[in-house]
């Protein structure tokens, strides 16, 4: 029987692309606020496969959503918390309060809530791996992108905390911090604003999410005595969070 693993934001993105690449070790749960994506994606899945829908920043949604899955898909090995988004570029005091609470909500109190629903069971069993999907963000801020760094440094210190949490109950905890991937994250941070979405990413060949997707899987086929405990990804053209060599 294939091991268990549970994806945030199967909907698009990483998430997509993570869940199509581990189809082939794993059964899998895959997560997210689009029901119609989840069919989709599920249709187009080689393995045995279960759909929770529901937005991470709910904690009753993301509660009952977990504890109402069968018995048999209740063990689960993995969690790969994939979920967040960034709303809005702008200076601190220029910024926009709800874009705020959408970023810390998703990004930070969201990864908290679906971990807090699944790691009792991880340490009951004494055994699973989590891997949070940060940012280069995490580790270096960029102007106007105070609170989206600062809920992605929340993530780095979660990791780490998380980590010295559950050493002794034989949980592994990773991260990986990805640089530029293209995906809906600048459509969505500009508020479906093509232009500025695709300016992003011109100039240059940035990550793609089966990039990240391919990381995950290394991580989680090293052996049991190897934790890839922190991993930061860039793109070959990017030296940092605001150094990127774009083409004239």
């Amino acid at each position: 029987m294939k091991p268990i693993a549970l994806i945030t934001g199967a909907t698009s993105g990483i998430g997509e692309a993570t869940a199509r690449i581990l189809a082939k070790k794993y059964q899998l749960i895959i997560t997210g606020r689009r029901a119609e994506r989840l069919d989709q994606l599920e249709s187009e899945l080689k393995t045995e496969v279960q759909k929770l829908v529901f937005d991470v920043r709910d904690r009753e949604a993301v509660n009952n959503s977990i504890e109402g899955l069968p018995s048999d898909w209740k063990a689960i090995d993995v969690l790969i918390n994939n979920a967040g988004n960034a709303h809005g570029l702008a200076p601190i005091h220029e910024g926009n309060v709800d874009d705020w609470d959408a970023m810390i909500d998703i990004n930070i109190k969201g990864l908290l809530y679906v971990s807090k629903a699944i790691i009792p069971g991880m340490v009951d069993r004494q055994k699973g791996h989590i891997i949070n999907i940060g940012s280069v963000a995490g580790i270096e801020a960029y102007p106007n992108g105070n609170v989206y760094n600062a809920s992605k440094y929340g993530v780095n210190g979660l990791t780490q905390g998380m980590r010295m949490d559950l050493i002794s109950h034989n949980i592994k905890v990773s991260e990986i911090k990805p640089g530029l991937v293209q995906t809906e994250f600048s459509e969505v941070r500009f508020k479906g604003d093509q232009k500025k979405a695709e300016k992003v990413y011109q100039g240059y060949d940035p990550l793609q999410a089966q990039d990240i997707a391919e990381t995950i899987e290394f991580i989680l086929s090293r052996p049991a005595h190897v934790n890839i405990a922190d991993m930061l990804v860039l793109a070959g053209s990017q030296a940092s969070a605001t150094m990127v060599n774009k083409k004239s």
